[in-house]
């Protein structure tokens, strides 16, 4: 399965290192399983969250492989209303992101990350689901969806949201069961040290 991480100015380190440390070790363990890699809108460095360092993707929107499943982490909040009104990044970032979907590929949101799809109508008539300090403002911009509270992460097939941070790590353990069997995410828990839920696959 080939997993695109999306990276983009100020994302926030842990939705993005969580998730892709899960498939890593995955595919360290279970060799052939995931090819993970980073996409950005051009191959230009760009910085995390709150400028503590720069990460420059391994490809840009024109020279990606073809994903399987597109991980999307959050920034904080104020930058997630920022990039709604970004119309050049909702022309080329999202609009590549709406395209992938509708072709067929998984949609991985981690935390804030479900608040970038706002305008693509990926969300409508889906449960979702964020980080606590956004679900009033991901509610107002997804008056089609059905926002669930107290939830780690929702698997509605083509689509997985998390609420905040942590809970990427617990949504990509439990996609690695359920492509690959539960003992190879119990493994990777183990080696992380990583105290997880119980899943129902």
């Amino acid at each position: 399965m080939n997993v695109a991480f999306l990276i983009y100015d100020q994302v926030e380190a842990l939705d993005l290192n969580g998730p892709l440390d899960v498939f890593i070790k995955a595919d360290a363990i279970a060799a052939g399983s995931y090819h993970c890699y980073t996409i950005g809108k051009t191959k230009d460095a760009v910085f995390m969250e709150a400028n503590t360092m720069s990460v420059i993707p391994t490809y840009d929107l024109k020279t990606a492989p073809q994903p399987d499943m597109i991980v999307i982490p959050g920034a904080n909040p104020d930058r997630v209303v920022e990039y709604l009104e970004d119309d050049d990044f909702q022309n080329t970032v999202i609009q590549w992101i709406k395209d992938q979907y509708y072709n067929g590929t998984i949609v991985f949101t981690v935390c804030t990350g479900s608040m970038h799809l706002s305008k693509t109508g990926i969300l409508d008539h889906h449960e979702i689901t964020t980080h606590s300090m956004m679900l009033d403002a991901l509610e107002q911009h997804n008056t089609e969806s059905a926002v669930k509270r107290g939830v780690r992460f929702i698997d509605q097939g083509q689509l997985i949201t998390t609420a905040g941070i942590t809970a990427g790590i617990d949504a990509a353990l439990y996609l690695v069961g359920k492509h690959h069997g539960p003992e190879l995410a119990d493994t990777i828990a183990k080696i992380f040290e990583y105290q997880q839920q119980k899943f129902k696959y």
